[in-house]
């Protein structure tokens, strides 16, 4: 069982317990959380409580969090668009619709499960029975470039590339709207949405540090905007938040943008948002040398851009 403490202070009181347990622990659900105090896990001053109770500056909480119960993952023989493989990393180029790890109430299907039919035995155990190999993570729809580590020492040494931002990462999106300017930076920090905790926000509460800088490579029916985007960070969903923040949402993103369901856009109904990567570069973790990959718009994408 995780146990964790929190005191209350002037910028978190006069909030529902629930929603200030969800705030700062982003990674559970205020469904989750709701569940876990109904059962008496979380008590204030030594007093179990119910999911209205309104702490005051100077309490003392405490959430208990039950050890998750983790299923076998298993290996699956699924086709693996391989742009470059070593004994030491792997990089695949991701379609869309595929999940990159194993969740809560998605346990096939995966790049991991795919990686674990693949590469067997090899990919490192750092990150868990649920993530093996994954080093970082591109969302569902996204479709490019991802890495994964085949040993430990791999995982470490591209972890800190990713950790002192030196890892190339170039993105391509077709965006709503015209953009004024041909280039900038959108620096903001990203976090759980307070009014949806499904979605991310620029600019809330106990957000992280969130850095995009675009370039507008041309325009397509004077309506949408081809850019490319270079992260420095690499925060959930971090291109879809800034471009929706800067007026400039992704074609085809459900989350972030005006899409509807059905809605054709040039002749196309998009499955998510349009969003490539299509450019990772990383110095080899044992080659000591830098290595640049390069993954092609998919077919649905490069279609639109053709219409320049």
């Amino acid at each position: 069982m995780k146990v964790i403490r929190l005191e209350i202070d002037d910028s978190t009181d006069e909030q529902r317990i629930d929603k200030l347990l969800a705030e700062v622990n982003p990674d559970l659900s205020r469904s989750y959380i709701k569940k876990i105090i109904d059962d008496g896990g979380v008590a204030v001053n030594g007093k179990a409580v119910k999911a209205s109770f309104v702490p005051k500056a100077g309490d003392e909480v405490v959430l208990n969090v039950p050890d998750a119960v983790i299923p076998d993952i298993l290996p699956e023989d699924i086709p693996l668009d391989i742009v470059y493989e070593d004994d030491d990393v792997i990089v695949i180029n991701k379609p869309k619709g595929m999940v990159v790890h194993p969740s809560i109430g998605c346990y096939s299907g995966t790049l991991v499960n795919a990686l674990m039919y693949h590469c067997r035995e090899n990919l490192s155990g750092i990150n868990g029975v649920m993530r093996p190999g994954i080093v970082h993570r591109i969302d569902k729809d996204t479709t490019g470039l991802i890495m994964a580590a085949k040993n430990d020492n791999a995982h470490r040494s591209l972890a800190e590339q990713l950790k002192v931002h030196s890892i190339t990462r170039r993105y391509y999106a077709l965006c709503y709207g015209l953009f004024k300017d041909s280039e900038g930076r959108v620096e903001t920090t990203i976090g759980r949405s307070p009014a949806d905790r499904k979605k991310m926000a620029a600019n809330v509460r106990n957000g992280k540090d969130a850095v995009t800088n675009y370039k507008v490579l041309g325009t397509v029916a004077d309506r949408y905007s081809y850019i490319e985007c270079r992260l420095e960070t690499g925060r959930t969903h971090q291109i879809r938040v800034h471009m929706a923040y800067i007026g400039h949402p992704l074609l085809g993103d459900h989350v972030y943008g005006p899409y509807k369901e059905g809605q054709k856009v040039l002749g196309t109904v998009f499955e998510g948002q349009c969003l490539h990567a299509g450019i990772l570069g990383f110095v080899h973790p044992s080659k000591n040398r830098y290595m640049e990959f390069e993954a092609p718009l998919p077919e649905y994408f490069a279609r639109i851009v053709n219409c320049m």
